[in-house]
């Protein structure tokens, strides 16, 4: 069994994994330990009991070199900050890990970059496989309209609680877009409307953040040129999808080679376009 020790283990992403993996739902993986904050309201509680199950014997602790001996793998869905230090400790120690945490620095994807060459480490803004079959096929659509006159606007919701804005999956979903469109989406992107902003340039990503109530994800790219529009949407129902795809990376990444920083695209085994 891959044992799998959870970071950020409190919130409700931590208590989603938790639940999947008491519940069994990608083989060969257990629950070995979680972390989070001393302050988390939840500290010291069982996680079975956290995630509506029957007690595990699994206690929120907030000492990560404490358990760190205890995993193989190790799933990151805790705040960004920190993150730099974390994913040193662990690669010091030999350990796999998943990073599902967003709003990350350029600073800190470059260590992660550096830090993947000594330790297998998986990073993605968001694990459920439909979200990065959407981004495949967002990167596809803007390379086959490149050059035709098509608008991209990239529109996302979430609940009221959400911290950081664009969503890193819509940030996601734009890079694909830039990319096919044989842009860098650092000088196309646009945050918002507002006042006299004129008329809108050929070569340019809007990204509109929507919140409120208690919605998951739902994010849509929208192509739209004189007559047409075309819409590639995905919306997330359960908060259970993330954890069960990033339960699927770590059982991937058990026992796979450093050398790059992996992506979902390598646990679907979808080829760059």
């Amino acid at each position: 069994m891959t044992r799998v020790v959870l970071i950020g283990g409190g919130g409700r992403m931590g208590q989603a994994l938790a639940g999947c993996l008491l519940d069994g739902v990608v083989p060969g993986l257990e629950l070995a330990g979680a972390v989070d904050l001393a302050t988390h309201e939840n500290q010291g509680k069982d996680l079975g009991s956290m995630s509506g199950r029957p007690a595990c014997g699994v206690k929120l602790g907030d000492n990560l070199p404490a358990v760190a001996e205890n995993g193989d793998v190790f799933i990151d869905f805790s705040f960004h900050t920190g993150i730099r230090e974390r994913m040193l400790m662990l690669s010091t120690l030999g350990k796999a890990a998943v990073i599902g945490t967003t709003g990350l620095t350029p600073e800190d994807m470059s260590t992660l970059d550096e830090l993947s060459a000594s330790m297998p480490l998986l990073f993605a803004p968001n694990m459920s496989l439909g979200v990065n079959l959407l981004a495949a096929l967002v990167e596809r659509a803007a390379e086959g309209l490149r050059d035709k006159g098509y608008d991209i606007e990239v529109t996302e919701m979430h609940h009221r609680m959400k911290k950081d804005a664009p969503s890193g999956t819509a940030i996601f979903l734009g890079e694909a877009a830039a990319r096919g469109s044989g842009w860098s989406l650092p000088e196309v992107q646009k945050d918002g409307r507002s006042g006299m902003e004129g008329e809108r340039p050929d070569n340019e990503i809007g990204f509109h953040a929507l919140r409120g109530g208690d919605v998951v994800g739902d994010h849509t790219v929208r192509f739209a040129t004189d007559g047409e529009l075309i819409d590639l949407s995905h919306r997330a129902t359960r908060r259970e999808t993330f954890a069960i795809g990033a339960l699927r990376a770590a059982a991937w990444l058990q026992g796979t080679q450093p050398g790059r920083l992996y992506s979902m695209k390598d646990v679907l085994g979808l080829e760059d376009t």
